[in-house]
Order: C-alpha cells, then structure tokens, then sequence
C-alpha cells in the first residue's frame, strides 16, 4: 500500500502551505528510501544529518567551507573536505584541506595538501584499508607546458594538471603518501613532433591529448583555462582495484588501475592490467581521442561519475549526473546509467571505432526535461531498494526517483551564507549542494547511537504531521541480506563459503558477461569450492535458497593458481 506521509495539518494550511513553502521537506512517499541524508551546503561550515521529514538528526561545524563535500564513515566519523585559500589554484572545486571529526563534532585528524606546487580540488574517496584518495592538481609552467607538446597559442601563463594521491593518515594532522598517478605522465599530442610524446591520437586511446580543448572541450572550457581538464571526481571499486575520474572539460569518465606501485602508474606497464598508469577505459566523448565528432558525445559538463556499490541494483555499473549544459536540443540534466564492456581480466573492450556502450543501461529525464537541470556541481546515489537519491546542487534541491522515474522524496537545502532562511523565504540561490548522500537505518555508523530527530532545519516552519515509515530498504527480503559471504577474494584454487543464512542451497558461477561456468555446487555437505579450473579473470558467484531463487549475486577475482 501506498501513501503520501508528508502532509499539513488542516486543509487551510495546507492551501497556505503550498503557496509560501520554499525551503524543506516538500514529499516523503511511502515508498521513499527510510534513511539519513547527509549533506555540506557550499555556503556555511556546517553540515548536516536529516531524516527523511527533514529533522536534524546530526550536525558537525568546521571553520571551513567544504571543499566540496562530505562522508559519513562506517565507523560513525565524519570525514570533510575543506576550502583554503592559494595564490595560484583559484579554480572551481578548490578544496586544500581534510578533517575527520568524530559523531561528537570533536577534531580528530585533519591535514592540509596544499601548497604553491599542488593543492586537492572537489572530491576524496575513503578506501577499506582506512586511506584517503585525493583528488588535486599540480603546477606544471608554460614552459614545462610547451616542452610537453603544448600549443603555445592556446596558453597563458601555466597549466594545472590533475593528479590523485593515496594518503595514509596518523597522528592528530599528519599524513604518508602511499600511492600517486599523474596524469602529466600519461599524455599524448600532435602539435609538435619533436617531443617524445608526438603520435597519432587516435592510436593512443590510452592517453590524453594534451591540446583536446581546441577541438571542443565543455562550454566555458577555454584554450587557455590551466586546468584545462576540470576533474570533478574521483571514485574506487575495490574488487577490480580501480579507480575512475570524471573530467568535465573533456566530457569523459577515465578508468586506471590502482593495483600499481607508484613507479608503475608514472609508466605503461605493470599492475593487474598490465597497462601501468594509462587509461584503461575512458566513454563519453570519443572526439577527445579522435575516434568521433561532436555528434558522438554523451556527456555535456558531467559530474559524480561513479560504480554502482554492493546491495543495489545494477552494481558494478557506472553512474552519472550528466549536467546537460550545451546539450543538443537544450540544456537539461539527466542521470545516465551504462553498463562498461568489462572483460574477466579486469580490461576493457575496444572496438576499432570508440569505446562502447553505444546506449544508456537506465536515464532519469524530468517529464519537462528542462525543469531539471543543474549547470554545475551535483550528484546521485543508487539505494539499496532501487531508488535513485539525486542532487540537483545548482538549486540545492535533493529528490528521489523509482526505477519509473517518479519523484517520492523532495527537500530544498535552506542553508544559506547568512545562516537558515524563513519558510516562505527564498535562498536566492545562495543553497548550492555539491553532493549529497543517504544512509540506511542500519548503516554502521549508527551502532549504539540513539538516533534522536531534533528541529527542522529552516526557520519558522510550517506545522506538518510527517512520519517516518519503517519500510524495508532492500528490494529484497530480509533473509537475502543476512551473513552470505565467501573468502578470500581474490581467490587461486578454493573459496569457502561464510553464511549463517540457513536457506542457502547451493551456488553457481558464471563469467562476468553471464555465460555459466558450473553446474549447481551443492552447500549441503562443504562450504568449500574448489576453482582452480577456472581461468583468470572476474566471475559472478550467484547464490540460491533450497526454492531455487537467487538470493545474492558477488564478484569473484580469480587469481593464476
């Protein structure tokens, strides 16, 4: 059954609600995802935890601006990026500095990466083993710039190439670097055929051409922009021990490996992929490795390029906030879904054209498509029943879609630079959101905590009767979810079986493309299965109940005996 659960009170407020209400909850469906929304407004030092009627659950205060953005950690620690001024990155998304605080709101780490040579922009992404990936940029001079096979007449004084670091931190404000990749190391031009780096474009989707802007890069994206790239993201997916960064300027997602030593991702060999540092992957705009027009381009200044994560559906697909700004046929904003052409090794299919896919797995597109849309910053989340929790942070405004596309949770940041405004009030587009995110009931992070919803976030709000509905959060039944797991993985001859699920029957496996490579392996006796026939490469460990229903489906990485 299904029901709206925000309403007003009386029929009269209602009438007056709808006409003043600006900021806040504006729908909480039933069948919205039950949980706890996390987000940093680019105007204030503070961010902020809600429920899904809007009420302020948690909050941390920072000196800083977010630069851009915030994690809630499973550990129940916050971890932000934050804003520091620099004499020499002045660009969008200028970030600088980190801190992790505890649910208390006490510091407990932070540290700068910044200086007159680098300085970390827009996004950080926290890895299982406890360290930080960071998105930043380096100062490279025109001279280096020109050296490097830079046109000179599409130049001014420097440029500003991304890189991405692996921090390992310790201390109160220290931290190791443990891993980095340039992408100075990994480029490719075809102005001048002195320098090494000289080639056909085309031949070498690997890398990055270093004067791609002149051919078209995202409106705004001028020839002598220094960071010429505009890297918005960075994501990583454990299982394959890769890593995606999402270039604005380019219009284009690119995948590397992170399985190399730092020397391995300055070069082109080595790691899981055997490609050291080059790109693995790359879709979106195949003009930018010459393999495509204008005509061909998929993205139009997109953000939040990232893999669909474990529990939800479609995981191990790559989603997008494709902002839409100069799209064909109008600016509108659209979240794309696609599904890569991952082979078992851990690569990617290239046909003699472009990198595929040719068409969208799954887009959300506003019934009037230019009704949504957001020229810049912004992201989504796929939840764990299917939903699909959007940023539109241009407009501060953060809703939820089904897989039909039908809105069921609707909030409007109301955080301004002066602070919360009145209800009834506008934030005069001063609300902007880089990225938000919900967290379920049963997220770690909550463990032993009393989550108790405080005040709406707004100043005088409007009277309502919103509930939280206990609604499950998986589009599968609660057994489906309960203590099926199997290790190690990676894995060379055997995996054993680590459930306490007793309607698990028995498991199949199958490659990554969906061809079977098993019979049914009967549990009953055993939670050991041998694989050593297996070549290597990704599979598909599907599980199933004793009434023949797939109940869970993993990835295994499958090691050379």
């Amino acid at each position: 059954m299904r029901k709206i659960l925000f309403t007003f009170l009386l029929s009269s407020v209602l009438n007056f609600a709808y006409s003043q209400q600006t900021v806040g909850l504006f729908e909480n469906d039933s069948l919205a995802f039950n949980g706890y929304t996390l987000f940093s407004p680019l105007s204030s030092t503070n961010t902020y935890l809600i429920d899904n009627c809007g009420r302020v659950v948690n909050s941390w205060e920072s000196d800083y601006r977010p630069g851009e953005l915030a994690y809630l950690l499973e550990n129940g620690n916050l971890l932000r990026a934050c804003r520091i001024g620099s004499p020499v990155f002045n660009g969008g998304g200028t970030g600088g500095r980190l801190e992790i605080y505890d649910w208390g709101n006490n510091l407990l780490w932070s540290y700068e990466y910044a200086s007159s040579t680098y300085h970390s922009h827009h996004d950080l992404e926290y890895l299982p083993n406890g360290n930080i990936l960071v998105l930043a940029w380096e100062y490279r001079s025109a001279s280096e710039a020109i050296a490097a096979g830079r046109n000179p007449a599409f130049l001014n004084d420097e440029v500003w190439p991304t890189h991405v670091v692996e921090l390992e931190p310790f201390g109160t404000n220290d931290a190791n670097i443990v891993w980095e990749w340039h992408l100075w190391d990994h480029l490719i031009q075809d102005f001048d055929s002195t320098k090494t780096n000289y080639g056909i474009i085309a031949d070498h989707p690997e890398l990055v051409n270093l004067n791609y802007f002149q051919s078209g890069g995202s409106p705004g994206a001028g020839s002598g922009d220094p960071d010429w790239q505009h890297c918005n993201s960075v994501d990583y997916n454990p299982v394959l021990d890769q890593i995606i960064i999402n270039s604005r300027n380019f219009n284009e997602l690119w995948i590397i490996d992170h399985s190399t030593t730092t020397a391995e991702a300055a070069g082109h060999t080595g790691g899981n992929s055997g490609k050291g540092g080059d790109i693995l992957y790359r879709w979106g705009n195949p003009e930018a490795y010459d393999r495509g027009t204008s005509a061909d381009r998929k993205f139009f200044a997109q953000h939040d390029s990232h893999w669909i994560t474990e529990g939800s559906t479609g995981v191990g697909n790559i989603m997008i906030f494709n902002n839409g700004t100069g799209r064909p046929g109008g600016s509108y904003s659209s979240i794309d879904v696609i599904v890569p052409p991952l082979e078992a090794d851990g690569t990617y299919t290239l046909t003699n054209d472009a990198y595929g896919p040719e068409d969208l797995d799954w887009t959300y597109v506003a019934d009037v498509p230019a009704s949504f849309y957001s020229s810049y910053i912004s992201g989504a989340q796929r939840l764990s029943n299917g939903n699909t929790l959007i940023c539109s942070g241009a407009n501060g405004e953060f809703f939820e879609v089904d897989i039909d596309g039908n809105t069921l949770w609707r909030y409007v940041n109301p955080v301004t630079f002066a602070g919360p405004v009145s209800q009834g009030s506008s934030p005069f587009g001063q609300n902007a959101v880089f990225r938000a995110y919900r967290y379920a009931p049963d997220y770690p992070a909550f463990d032993g905590i009393e989550l108790m919803p405080g005040d709406l976030l707004e100043l005088d709000p409007l009277p309502s009767d919103c509930e939280i509905y206990d609604v499950l959060t998986s589009v599968e039944e609660p057994e489906k979810q309960i203590g099926i797991n199997f290790y190690p993985n990676p894995a060379a001859t055997f995996i054993e079986i680590d459930s306490n699920n007793d309607k698990l029957d028995y498991i199949r496996i199958n490659s990554i493309s969906g061809k079977q490579m098993s019979d049914n392996i009967s549990l009953e006796y055993s939670k050991r299965v041998e694989i050593s026939y297996l070549q290597k490469g990704m599979y598909l460990i599907q599980f199933y109940n004793k009434n023949h229903q797939l109940i869970s489906t993993k990835k295994l990485v499958k090691l050379v005996n």
